[in-house]
């Protein structure tokens, strides 16, 4: 079963201080892009959290955010009073003002606030684990819903295609004898003699030129592959993308050798399908 690229998983976990929220969103892309924000003071399990995301999406453009609310009286902001009061004496200096108002201004330096590290509970990092593994657990059902969506939409196409092929193959004979009295008549309004035998020669010659045998055989194939390849268990995006440009290639090579503008009209409308079917195939994952 195929899955999105497209996706969105959340999970809230309440500490008795501090309030936890993990957050993932992913897009369509080749490879795994990952960005990741979160608090400084957690950059050290980054490359852990990252690695879980990575193994659960695999691919796609993600962006997952880790926020850290206190919710207790505890805080690790200080006002840094060297900072601020240096800071007060200069602006004294440039211009006249009252002490709070002066404050103010000083607030808004930098370095105005200072902030102690402090070393990550053991069990607030596994409270955020577990929430990073449920927003994965959210963001893979979202994909997977999706994903259906997407199954279901390229069945329709690939039906789409298989009855276009049938009438491909219906008006076949009716091309292949149109070719054959074009190429009789030319002849004839050359009026001038023709060996009978190498006419015939030069008929079948030039009418296997044109023949699409291999061609609908081999659409019909690949056009039951990728049905099969769709109802696999696990999503194929790569492959169905190969084997979408395999379809593509006979489809081509038909309208190529179609000579013919009833079957070159079929052709068009193939083209249409499996364009549609391309464009969403940049989100299977």
């Amino acid at each position: 079963m195929i899955q999105s690229m497209t996706g969105f998983g959340k999970h809230v976990v309440q500490l008795p201080n501090k309030k936890i929220t993990v957050e993932i969103k992913s897009l369509n892309s080749k490879s795994i892009d990952l960005n990741a924000r979160m608090p400084s003071s957690y950059r050290e399990k980054e490359l852990e959290l990252r690695k879980l995301v990575v193994n659960s999406l695999q691919r796609g453009k993600v962006d997952f955010s880790l926020y850290i609310e206190l919710t207790g009286d505890e805080t690790t902001s200080q006002v840094n009073e060297v900072a601020v009061k240096q800071y007060m004496v200069q602006l004294q200096q440039i211009a006249s003002g009252d002490d709070l108002r002066l404050l103010e201004m000083a607030l808004r330096f930098p370095d105005a606030m200072k902030t102690a590290k402090e070393d990550i509970d053991e069990d607030e990092y596994e409270a955020i684990k577990e929430a990073l593994k449920e927003a994965l657990v959210e963001i893979n059902k979202f994909r997977s819903e999706e994903g259906s969506v997407l199954e279901q939409d390229f069945l329709d196409r690939i039906s789409s295609l298989k009855q276009l092929l049938e009438k491909v193959i219906e008006i076949d004979p009716e091309r292949q004898g149109t070719i054959r009295e074009r190429l009789e008549k030319a002849v004839q309004d050359l009026k001038a003699e023709v060996d009978a035998n190498r006419f015939e020669q030069e008929l079948i010659y030039y009418l296997e030129k044109y023949d699409i045998t291999e061609e609908k055989v081999r659409l019909a194939n690949h056009l039951d592959y990728f049905s099969k390849t769709l109802k696999s268990n696990d999503s194929n995006g790569k492959k169905l993308g190969f084997i979408s440009q395999e379809i593509g290639r006979e489809i081509n090579t038909i309208g190529s050798k179609a000579n013919y503008a009833p079957m070159q009209q079929i052709v068009v409308q193939m083209k249409d399908e499996l364009e549609k079917i391309k464009e969403q195939m940049l989100n299977v994952l």
